[in-house]
C-alpha cells in the first residue's frame, strides 16, 4: 500500500531532526576537541589590553586570559565571538554590563570579559540550568564561577573524566596557562552555557 503524503512528511521530518541532532552532536564534540588541542600551546596569563585586528583579532599566540580559551576554542570552529560580540553590542550596548566606564563598545576587549560573554550567551538563548548535579554538564557546554573578591571566571567542558569518573574536566586558564582539570565544583557555579552561533552547525 502506498504510503500517504502525511506519512512521507512524518519521515523526512524524523530524517531532517535526526540529522540536525547528529550535526549538533558533532559540532559539540569538535569544539570539546578543539578547547582541548589548547592545552598543548604554551600561554602565560597576561591581563594586560591589547590592541587587536578586528574581526578575527586574537593576542599573541603565547598570552591569554580565561575567556580566551572559549575565543580560541570556537574560533578554531570558524566562530568568531569577537565580532559577534561587538555586533551585538553595537545594537544593544545598555543591555551588557556597565563596569569599566565605557560609553560605547571597544572592540579590542569586550569579548575577553567574562560579564559580557555571559550577557551574550544569555541573550543568545545559550543559558542551560546551573544545578549540582555532574551529569548535566556535558562536553562543550561553557561554564562560569564566582571566585574570591567577585572576581568571575570561565571554562569549558571536555570530554574527559575526574579521576573518580563522576566529572568531566574543564579546560580553562586561572593563571597557570590553558590547562585541564577536575574543576567544575571548585567555586560556585553561576552560569551554564551550550552555544552554537546563530543555531548553525557545520553539518558532517
Amino acid at each position: 500500500m502506498p504510503l500517504s503524503r502525511r506519512a512521507w512528511l512524518f519521515i523526512l521530518c524524523s530524517i531532517s531532526f535526526n540529522h540536525l541532532l547528529s550535526a549538533q552532536s558533532g559540532f559539540h564534540f569538535r569544539l570539546a576537541d578543539s578547547a582541548l588541542t589548547l592545552t598543548k600551546q604554551k600561554v602565560v596569563y597576561d591581563l594586560s589590553y591589547f590592541s587587536i585586528s578586528y574581526p578575527n583579532g586574537d593576542l599573541p599566540k603565547d598570552r591569554g586570559v580565561c575567556t580566551d580559551v572559549i575565543i580560541r576554542a570556537y574560533r578554531k570552529l570558524n566562530i568568531d565571538l569577537q565580532q559577534l560580540v561587538h555586533e551585538d553590542m553595537r545594537t544593544h550596548f545598555s543591555q551588557y554590563p556597565n563596569a569599566w566606564g565605557l560609553n560605547k563598545p571597544d572592540k579590542n576587549i569586550d569579548h575577553r570579559r567574562v560579564p559580557n560573554l555571559m550577557t551574550f550567551f544569555k541573550r543568545s538563548g545559550a543559558s542551560l540550568p546551573v544545578t549540582a548535579y555532574p551529569a548535566d554538564y556535558k562536553p562543550c557546554d561553557i561554564v562560569c564561577w564566582l571566585l574570591n573578591r567577585g572576581i568571575k571566571h570561565i571554562g569549558l567542558v571536555v570530554k574527559q573524566k575526574s579521576a573518580d569518573g563522576k566529572r568531566n574536566l574543564i579546560v580553562h586558564n586561572i593563571g597557570d596557562g590553558q590547562v585541564i582539570e577536575d574543576y567544575l565544583f571548585s567555586y560556585p557555579v553561576i552560569g551554564h552555557y551550550r552555544y552554537v552561533a546563530n543555531n548553525r552547525v557545520d553539518w558532517p
